[in-house]
Parts: structure tokens; C-alpha cells; sequence
């Protein structure tokens, strides 16, 4: 058999899933026909009955000319001859699907009953809304067990859809049952689940349509915010929500400052260096740090042992690193690290809370913001212990413009989220991506989410055609042409399919979604502010600590090392000195000693050349006395003296 022939095993699972769809759906479908059945034959028999009465009491009252006209009013009796199996469907049809006597209803009425059917659950459920075929249904509720939240799902459609109200109700409902939940606010419009809704007279009409009973409620919401204040004229918007770059790690680092698969490589090796060498790296001053320690002088020979880290490359991450900490994400990393376990809190009234990540300062550094959630649902991997299957989540993670997170990933980062997703669901963590199109998503994580709430798409391009019909194939088979209605969906409406609780999807459902209790606009940020002002774990994470890490820690070394460079430099400098003092002492002494010695010797040559003579050439250099005597002065004494003792001066 050849490679092209043997089936895609991604395929091969869609179409079994569609199959026991199907399956599940012609089962539910022939229950309700006999239910119908068996309902149309008693309400036959019970009009039949009613007839009789009737026209018994008729008899007694008329005379016996009137008896004929005695059952007239009971027109429902006409219908009893006609009441033969084959006819039996017709009138409890009408009766309980009203929709499909709509024109442009797509469901007739099995269909409708078989998706009544396919989502009446038995435990505890999260409503989605109500069927429409036509015209809402409000008797087929569309629901999601909430024991199967954990299952993961997805949220999609094009801009202004509704995902975010979709986002909203489903966080209310689920924090109404006391699940926890997360979720990043990253344009500032999903604060209003904190606000009481507002009543209108539309929103009034269209919940009555659905069969939803609407009241204004508010939900128990704490709000966060990278690193506290973005910009120092933006004043924080959440309690802050800090990682160390230890914490962080060497992959996410890198699909944030967008290093390649060689660099992502190199920078691992520089975490290896520091956990070996117990150098806390908590802040991007301590990750620079250490890599301008390795390109320099002192670390090269260290750089050197690590192998497979370029002096080039290590520049490259430096670089990046400084652009990155410039832009001002710096403040996100730091200590106190955020304890994500802080997320998974009950209010004392047993309802959950609420954990908004307020992050509309950072819309201009989507990779950080994107990677910085993963990294939370790392950390909740790494933390929560296995619990199975359980009747409710711990927690349910909605993941926000999720087509930022899987953008220019690597391999590496994609098969660590594939893992994540893939694992987290035993830790009773649920992760809803919310975007755009399924296409946005990886193949290996689509196949991961049970649930789906599609809102409508939009066509525009041959690359939107492509996409919607590759959204489409992806949906089990349904009574709908999804092509063409995926484009026809109004804001609030959307196309389901869910887990149910016997773990196989559920009939294609087009829903009109319930509205949020909540308010449908931001909260005021002065509300915001009073709640982190009264929030519990302010006092905890308000204020940065920076303890000893690398930085200081080489920053020290490197400062002992300079300083000990300097002294070896001023006693080498000194060495040198005192060595040319001395050479240049010794080669004065050397030549006053050969002066000395010449002069000694030319002292002792003139002697010697003068002794017994009494005319000689005097030396240019002469003792004193010799020089008295040799005088000019000295002479002429010396002479008078003589003539006047021998009397030669009288000649």
C-alpha cells in the first residue's frame, strides 16, 4: 500500500465522530417518532372519548331531530376516523414545531426533534440559547453539560459577531455554578460582566423569543494587569501580574522577542548556564546581564565551554533583548511572581470568580500578551493535580484573539501547546480559544476542542471562500448547507456543536445565543479602580521586590574581577617602574664608577709621564695644588724670588 493511499488518521476520527453523530441522531429521531405516535393515538382515543360524552349528553337534553347536530361543535371528533397509523404524526407534529410551518425554515420537523433531543442532558448544563429554524424555538434549548467544559472548545466568527457577549455569558453562567473562570479583556469591553446589565425593551423581546428569563446580575470579578501600568501616564488597570524570566522560560521568551528555531536553541543554553552556575534570573536586567557577561572578556573562555553558542548569535539575543526591555516589557517580569492558583478561587458564597486579565496597553505587543497566557496555563499544568473526570471544572480558560499565540511559532512552541491543551484537560482545566476562523488554529489543537460556537464568516476573497468551506467540512452532516448559512447568521447567532455527555458530538444546531446578565459595555474605570483598591491580593503583589539575582550577582564578580585586573595592572605598572628606576640608577652608578675609574687612570699615566722631568705637558684636568702652582701670579713671585737670591736681577 502506498503513502497517498493509507488514511489520514485526523480524517478517519472526523468521519467516525460524524458517523456516531448520525447515528446518535436517527436514534433520537425514531424515539420521538414512537413518542409522537404513541401521544397522537392517546389524544385520538381521549377525543374519542370526548365525542362520545358529548354527543350522549346531547341526546338527553335535544329532541331527536337535534340529535344529529349534537357532536358539532366537537370539530376535533372529525379527525378520529382519519386517526390510522400512517396519518397518526401529522397533528402532534404542528403541534409541538411550530418552526418548520415557517418559509424559510431549513429543518423540517424530525430534524427539529432529533436536535431537541440530541441536547437534553441529565446533569447540570450551560445554556447556549434556543434553536432557530425560521423563527426561534424556544422548547429546543441548546445547551452544553457542564461536566464536559473540560473538553476544550472553540468560540469563532468574524469581527462584531457577538464572541465576546458569547465569551461573556458563558463566564457569568459558569461562574454562577462556582467555576472559576479566566479571561483576557484585551479590548476593555468585557469588564461590564462585573455591572449589572441594563434593561431595554429589545433586549426584553429577544430573550422572551428564546425562552431566556433575563434579570440584570452582576459577577464576582477580580481584575489583573501585566506588570501593573504599561506607559507612567497609564495608571494600572489590575492587580499586577508579574513572571521571572526563570519562570518564563527559554520558549516563550523566544516567540516573544520572535528569535529563530538556531537562536531559540541558543538561548536555552544560556538558562542551562545560568540554573548551573545559581544565577537567579528574575528580571530581563539579569538575562542581559548574563549574556554580556559571556560576549565579554571575562566570560568568553566560560562562553567557550557551553558550545554551540555563537559570540554572534548571543549579540543577536542582547540586541533584541534591549529593544525589547526599551519598548517597557520589563515591567513584566520581576518578583512577586504571580501564584496562578490565585485564579481558581471561590467567592464565600459558593459562586466563582471571575479573573479578568485587563490588557488593553499591550494591543501594540501582541506576542507578549499572547505568550504571557500561555504561560499561565503552563503554570497551572505544571501546579494542579490529576483529577479526571469531574462533574464540574476547576477552572475554564477563555484564550482570547487566540491567532496571535500560534503566529510565526516555532515547532517547538506549537508541539508544547499541542501537549498542554492535550494534558490540561485531566487537571479539570478547560481552555476555550476564542477568534476568527478555525483556520487560525493548528490542526493538532482543533482536534482537541469538543465544542464549537461558529458565529457567522464572511466570504470577501477567494483566501475567506477557501477558509469557510475548509470551516464547513469540519462540521458533521446536518440538515443545513452551512456554506451558505454561516454567511447568513445575524450578530447573536451561531452554529453549535457540542460534547454531550456520553463523549459524541451533537446534531448541528443554528442558535440564537442568550444575552449577558451582565452589562454589554466596559465597566467605569472607577469602578475598576475601587475593586483592585479592595482586592485582598493587592497587598500581595502592588509592590516589586528586587532581590539578589545575576545581575548583582555578576555585576560583583565583574566588578572583583576589574578590581583585581586594576591591581595586577598598577603593581605590574609599579614593577615596571621600579625596574627602569633601577636600571637607569644602576646604569648612572656604572658610569660614574668607568668616569672614576678613567680618571684614575689618566691620573696614573701622567704621573708616570712626568716623573723626572722638569718640563711637562700639563693634564687639561690638574689637582689644586698643581693649579696654584701653575699660575700665571705664582711664576712671577716665584721668579723675583729666585733673582733676588742668586742675583740675577741685578744683571
Amino acid at each position: 500500500m502506498t503513502a497517498s493511499s493509507t488514511p489520514d488518521p485526523a480524517v478517519a476520527e472526523a468521519e467516525l465522530a460524524r458517523l456516531r453523530a448520525e447515528a446518535e441522531a436517527a436514534e433520537a429521531a425514531l424515539r420521538a417518532a414512537q413518542a409522537r405516535a404513541a401521544l397522537a393515538a392517546a389524544e385520538a382515543a381521549a377525543a374519542q372519548a370526548r365525542a362520545g360524552g358529548a354527543a350522549d349528553a346531547g341526546t338527553d337534553a335535544a329532541d331527536a331531530g337535534a340529535a344529529p347536530e349534537a357532536p358539532a361543535p366537537e370539530a376535533p371528533a372529525a379527525d378520529v376516523p382519519d386517526a390510522p397509523a400512517p396519518d397518526v404524526p401529522e397533528a402532534p407534529d404542528a403541534a409541538e414545531a411550530p418552526a418548520p410551518a415557517a418559509p424559510d425554515a431549513p429543518l423540517d420537523a424530525a430534524e427539529v426533534a432529533a436536535i431537541t433531543a440530541g441536547y437534553a442532558f441529565a446533569g447540570e448544563t450551560l445554556d447556549l440559547g434556543a434553536l432557530r429554524n425560521g423563527e426561534p424555538v424556544p422548547e429546543a434549548q441548546i445547551r452544553i453539560p457542564l461536566a464536559m467544559m473540560n473538553r476544550h472548545g472553540l468560540i469563532a466568527g468574524a469581527t462584531g459577531t457577538g464572541k465576546t457577549r458569547t465569551l461573556q455569558g458563558l463566564a457569568e453562567q459558569l461562574a454562577a455554578k462556582g467555576v472559576p473562570v479566566f479571561a483576557a479583556d484585551i479590548k476593555g469591553d468585557l469588564s461590564g460582566v462585573a455591572t449589572p446589565g441594563e434593561e431595554s425593551e429589545k433586549l426584553r423581546a429577544r430573550t422572551r423569543a428564546i425562552g431566556q428569563d433575563w434579570h440584570p446580575t452582576a459577577s464576582i470579578t477580580e481584575y489583573f494587569a501585566l506588570g501593573g501600568a504599561v506607559e507612567p501616564a497609564v495608571p494600572a488597570t489590575g492587580i499586577p501580574i508579574r513572571a521571572t524570566v526563570s519562570g518564563f522560560g527559554p520558549l516563550l521568551l523566544s516567540k516573544v522577542l520572535g528569535l529563530n528555531q538556531t537562536q531559540e536553541s541558543s538561548l536555552g543554553l544560556v538558562f542551562h548556564y545560568a540554573d548551573a552556575h545559581g544565577l537567579a534570573l528574575v528580571d530581563l536586567s539579569d538575562l542581559r546581564a548574563v549574556l554580556t557577561y559571556l560576549t565579554g572578556d571575562e566570560g568568553k573562555a566560560e562562553l567557550k565551554e557551553l558550545g554551540g553558542l555563537s559570540a554572534a548569535t548571543a549579540g543577536v539575543i542582547l540586541r533584541e533583548l534591549i529593544t525589547f526591555a526599551d519598548g517597557g516589557a520589563d515591567v513584566f517580569f520581576g518578583e512577586p511572581e504571580f501564584d496562578v492558583t490565585d485564579v481558581l478561587r471561590v467567592a464565600p458564597d459558593g459562586r466563582g470568580v471571575i479573573s479578568l486579565l485587563e490588557v488593553p496597553g499591550v494591543a501594540d505587543r501582541p506576542a507578549l500578551y499572547s505568550t504571557f497566557l500561555m504561560y499561565l496555563l503552563a503554570e497551572l499544568f505544571e501546579v494542579l493535580p490529576e483529577v479526571g473526570d469531574t462533574d464540574k471544572p476547576k477552572l475554564v480558560f477563555f484564550f482570547d484573539e487566540a491567532h496571535l499565540l500560534f503566529r510565526d511559532a516555532s515547532k517547538d512552541f506549537l508541539a508544547a501547546i499541542v501537549q498542554t491543551v492535550r494534558l490540561i484537560r485531566s487537571k479539570g482545566v478547560g481552555v476555550f480559544f476564542v477568534t476568527q476562523t478555525p483556520k487560525d488554529l493548528p490542526s493538532d489543537v482543533l482536534a482537541q476542542l469538543g465544542s464549537r460556537v461558529q458565529h457567522a464568516l464572511r466570504a470577501f476573497t477567494p483566501d475567506d471562500a477557501k477558509a469557510l468551506r475548509a470551516t464547513v467540512g469540519t462540521y458533521p452532516r446536518s440538515g443545513y448547507d452551512l456554506e451558505r448559512v454561516l454567511q447568513e447568521l445575524g450578530t447573536g447567532e451561531a452554529i453549535v456543536t457540542v460534547i454531550s455527555e456520553k463523549g459524541a458530538p451533537t446534531p448541528v444546531a443554528w442558535t440564537r445565543l442568550r444575552a449577558p446578565q451582565g452589562l454589554m459595555a466596559p465597566t467605569s474605570a472607577e469602578a475598576i479602580a475601587a475593586t483592585v483598591a479592595a482586592s485582598p491580593l493587592l497587598a500581595a503583589y502592588a509592590t516589586p521586590i528586587d532581590r539578589e539575582s545575576a545581575r548583582e550577582v555578576l555585576g560583583a564578580k565583574m566588578s572583583a574581577a576589574a578590581d583585581a585586573a586594576a591591581a595586577e595592572a598598577a603593581a605590574v605598572a609599579k614593577a615596571k617602574t621600579d625596574a627602569e628606576y633601577a636600571r637607569q640608577q644602576a646604569a648612572i652608578e656604572k658610569a660614574q664608577a668607568a668616569a672614576a675609574a678613567k680618571a684614575e687612570r689618566e691620573y696614573e699615566r701622567l704621573l708616570k709621564k712626568t716623573s723626572g722631568s722638569t718640563r711637562t705637558t700639563r693634564s687639561a684636568q690638574r689637582s689644586p695644588l698643581e693649579q696654584v702652582l701653575g699660575s700665571k701670579a705664582t711664576q712671577s713671585i716665584l721668579t723675583s724670588v729666585i733673582r733676588g737670591v742668586f742675583g740675577t736681577g741685578r744683571r
